[in-house]
């Protein structure tokens, strides 16, 4: 490659193609750019994955704090890198204006979404009403959350799929959170029963069902109650506490069993539904010939 020709590229990619705050922008400063924010991207995965997670691993903090402040600080390298990269290609920092400024041009384009996606994922990293680990429903949707992204939170639900929910959908709508705070949770079972058991018996029965199964705390205390007199079963409850929210499918299902066996053992019936079937014959009127 002659002299001639490497002079003729160096003046195209040197040469400015637009202005931004009064710098001149070529194709060599972009390059430059984005250069230096990849460099910083990549910094920050090193950084989070190789150092701070095995740094807090031995704080023995909880993973969704650890998550949070990973991500954090991940997010703060990139801007400081942003930072870096705009000063290094000579726009002033007056460019906080200038990446205000390219955020107000994207909301003109129609990127509220994405804007508002992004503010509720800080939102979700610093207030932490969910963290990844937790038991969540959104809609009808349960599982668990293990990923929250500037954008997006991904959520694996019990059948093992993967929904990717839009974080401004945890800000603005009710989302149920099974983790939050205090573990513990209150399951109810209903049974009926026929009017003709011994009330007493049934209500030992449900109480011994609970206390021989080990997921059901002991403190509150298991609680019988007869919530209804229905058209053919007295409809009892059973309420229990259990310390794990993520298995209270599987402590109903394994309560539930546990009656029908108990019921057996006590003699007491669960009884069907019953409909009462009334036969009319009818009368057959003799007609006259007209």
């Amino acid at each position: 490659m002659t002299k001639e020709a490497i002079n003729q590229i160096k003046e195209i990619i040197t040469s400015p193609i637009f202005t931004i705050n009064q710098t001149p922008i070529s194709i060599l400063s972009i390059f430059v750019f984005f250069l230096i924010i990849f460099g910083f991207i990549l910094f920050a995965k090193f950084l989070k994955n190789k150092i701070l997670k095995n740094i807090l691993n031995k704080f023995n903090i909880d993973h969704g704090l650890q998550f949070t402040l990973l991500r954090l600080t991940q997010y703060t390298i990139v801007f400081i890198g942003l930072v870096v990269a705009l000063q290094f290609v000579g726009i002033n920092l007056s460019g906080l204006a200038v990446i205000l400024g390219f955020l107000s041009v994207g909301i003109g384009f129609g990127l509220q979404n994405i804007t508002s996606n992004f503010v509720a994922g800080l939102i979700l990293l610093f207030e932490r009403p969910i963290k990844v680990g937790d038991r969540v429903t959104v809609g009808n949707t349960e599982g668990d959350v293990i990923n929250i992204n500037i954008r997006s939170t991904t959520i694996q639900t019990l059948n093992n799929i993967s929904i990717i929910v839009p974080n401004e959908q945890f800000i603005s709508q009710p989302v149920i959170n099974w983790s939050y705070g205090d573990t513990k949770i209150r399951v109810d079972i209903e049974v009926g029963v026929s009017y003709n058991s011994d009330l007493d018996k049934v209500i030992k029965a449900l109480k011994e069902v609970a206390a021989e199964n080990p997921e059901v705390l002991k403190t509150p205390p298991p609680d019988v109650l007869l919530s209804e007199f229905a058209d053919s079963s007295w409809n009892m409850k059973l309420r229990i506490w259990i310390n794990d929210p993520k298995r209270h499918y599987i402590v109903r299902s394994d309560i539930n069993c546990a009656i029908v066996r108990k019921f057996k053992e006590y003699g007491i019936e669960i009884p069907f539904p019953q409909r009462d079937l009334h036969l009319r014959t009818t009368v057959a009127v003799p007609t006259k010939n007209l």
